[in-house]
């Protein structure tokens, strides 16, 4: 059996006089201004999960991670996606398809490091992670340059075979 999941995450970034790193895919991108939220914001992995959390039935982005970050100061999201592979059971992922609208920065250099580094934490090969980046022409926040908002979609299928 195949299943599909949804997931989609945003954040605004910080302040100037804040000193956050901008994490995308697990990747850090430097010269940029990080994402406000409790954990490193990426908001590529928390849209992973979600998805994630779509097919299990489990809900990670919530109490498991307040627990993770505000009870354990864990802020890696990578953390967090581990959490969320970890419900999927007998369910191999197959494909992960990305969409990410931001104004800044320029994405298409770090699309093929956050390719790399998903395939390796979904345990994936490369070509079954695909990512798309859009500026969005100014009609959102995120096309405003205010922040960056992230949808995926995964597809899993029964890792036994089963019908």
């Amino acid at each position: 059996m195949y299943r599909v999941g949804i997931g989609q995450d945003s954040h605004r970034f910080t302040e100037p006089n804040e000193n956050k790193k901008l994490v995308l895919g697990g990747v850090v991108i430097d010269g940029y201004h990080g994402l406000k939220g409790n954990s490193d914001a990426d908001v590529v992995l928390h849209a992973i999960t979600n998805a994630i959390s779509g097919i299990s039935c489990v809900n990670i982005l919530g109490k498991r991670t307040d627990e993770l970050c505000l009870d354990q100061g864990i802020t890696d999201s990578a953390v967090y996606l581990k959490e969320a592979l970890a419900t999927l059971g007998n369910k191999e992922i197959i494909h992960v398809s990305i969409s990410i609208e931001a104004l800044i920065p320029k994405l298409s250099p770090h699309i093929e490091s956050m390719r790399k580094n998903i395939s390796g934490m979904l345990g994936i090969d490369i070509n079954s992670v695909g990512i798309t980046a859009t500026s969005g022409e100014g009609l959102t926040e995120f096309g405003k340059g205010n922040g960056i908002f992230c949808t995926a979609i995964i597809t899993v299928k029964d890792a036994d075979g089963r019908e």
